[in-house]
């Protein structure tokens, strides 16, 4: 996965931002020298545009479908109140092992609870009402996730899904995950449950409001 954004364009918008927090920073760095595919990470932009969202919603329960080394949970539980909950799902243990050591660095790590078993599983065990979901898990399976995840989503709760434009492969499909993914873009624009835009941010969010 690359960014579909110019190099220069992505620095010059990194600088327009509000900067890193330290630990984020720290966990970005050792994610990019400790794992095979450093860039499954969200980093710092996207980061913010969850944490910003979290705030914007008034969000307390977040379900997240792919921890990974679990920026993205921290960066989110960085803007949930004190009673907020993040609720994240993976099979990893060496990624998580990660994500697990920063949480306890934070004084929001308390708030996310990771789930160690297909998300699938742990979905059908949770009633919802979440404020936020947040897809980013493997390709395949992103329309299970997504038809799991929309009835547990209260009404203008979101949902995001990341990796939607795949590197642009979804313009030419032609291996399994390219499939994958132009497929559920089809199915998740067609789905009247929601309100829907795809998002040229990064490798592509797709950002969706629960009617």
């Amino acid at each position: 996965m690359i960014s579909l954004v110019p190099e220069a364009i992505a620095s010059y918008a990194t600088a327009c931002s509000s900067p890193e927090p330290g630990l984020l920073a720290e966990l970005a760095a050792e994610t990019r020298t400790s794992m095979k595919s450093p860039q499954m990470m969200v980093g710092h932009t996207e980061g913010l545009f969850l944490k910003l969202l979290v705030r914007a919603l008034g969000a307390r329960h977040i379900l997240e479908i792919g921890t990974f080394t679990g920026y993205s949970a921290l960066a989110m539980a960085s803007a949930l109140p004190d009673d907020g909950r993040i609720i994240t799902c993976d099979v990893d243990r060496e990624s998580t092992a990660i994500a697990r050591a920063y949480w306890d660095r934070s004084p929001h790590g308390r708030k996310i609870t990771l789930e160690l078993r297909p998300a699938l599983e742990t979905i059908a065990g949770l009633a919802g009402p979440f404020d936020l979901v947040f897809i980013d898990a493997d390709k395949p399976a992103y329309i299970e996730y997504w038809d799991a995840c929309v009835p547990r989503v209260r009404a203008g709760g979101a949902i995001l899904v990341d990796n939607v434009l795949w590197s642009g492969k979804v313009l030419e499909p032609r291996e399994k995950d390219d499939h994958a993914i132009a497929a559920f873009n089809r199915h998740a624009a067609r789905d009247s449950r929601v309100e829907t835009v795809l998002l040229p941010i990064r490798d592509g969010i797709t950002m969706a409001i629960k009617r």
